[in-house]
């Protein structure tokens, strides 16, 4: 079992962080909903959002705990072929996403690049990208593992590149666990997510509000110069 996250429903209380996480959780519970369901609503918001922002298909996407592909099943037709990166620490919801929703012919025409990691191994695509975006990823990880994935990515962002993440916003800093959980729920001040990125060297200017239906808001990470 990787040491890092998944997205489940807001749920404050300690009943979220007893459910099965991984494979037997995968199995009992089926790939979207282990993935927190909403499967086109927020497949679809993700997908507006990202054009919004100026997401072209001749860019180059990374999906950061990409699950079973709710964004990518939406995203990869429209991008030009071998531009999606996915990366997730369950295999076996990558490989649900690919046989399941994706299918074997988009999956041939559009070629797009899956990885299996737990410790966020980006330079394994070897590539740098255009647009990162981690959708219900931070809200399950504790500051270590945000850090970590920031550190990651820097070196793959392009010196315009843009790293758009969700996270549960509170305005005073809460005691949330320690160790990452699937199906847990974490939360952050505004001034914590701007000193994640501070610490890892880049800048962030906060969205928020993009139409989440559980209130996840948004920020967005760039390089200093960027």
């Amino acid at each position: 079992m990787g040491w890092w996250w998944r997205r489940g429903n807001r749920m404050a209380d300690a009943t979220s962080s007893d459910k099965a996480q991984g494979p037997e959780g995968i199995t009992q519970i089926g790939h979207r909903d282990y993935v927190g369901g909403k499967w086109d609503e927020i497949g679809d918001l993700q997908f507006s959002f990202l054009k919004q922002q100026g997401l072209r298909p001749e860019q180059v996407l990374l999906d950061i705990a990409c699950g079973s592909l709710r964004l990518g099943v939406k995203v990869i037709p429209y991008l030009q072929p071998g531009h999606y990166l996915g990366m997730d620490k369950e295999q076996q919801l990558l490989d649900a996403g690919i046989h399941q929703e994706l299918g074997e012919t988009l999956l041939a025409s559009q070629r797009p690049r899956l990885l299996c990691s737990a410790d966020f191994a980006f330079e394994q695509f070897a590539t740098p990208v255009d647009a990162a975006i981690a959708q219900s990823l931070f809200t399950h990880l504790p500051p270590p593992l945000i850090g970590c994935c920031l550190e990651k990515l820097r070196p793959w962002l392009k010196p315009d590149g843009r790293f758009f993440a969700t996270f549960f916003e509170v305005e005073q800093q809460r005691d949330n666990p320690s160790d990452p959980h699937d199906h847990g729920y974490f939360a952050y001040t505004r001034e914590q997510m701007q000193t994640f990125g501070s610490d890892q060297g880049y800048r962030m200017d906060y969205i928020g509000g993009w139409g989440h239906p559980r209130d996840q808001v948004m920020v967005v990470y760039r390089h200093p110069d960027g």
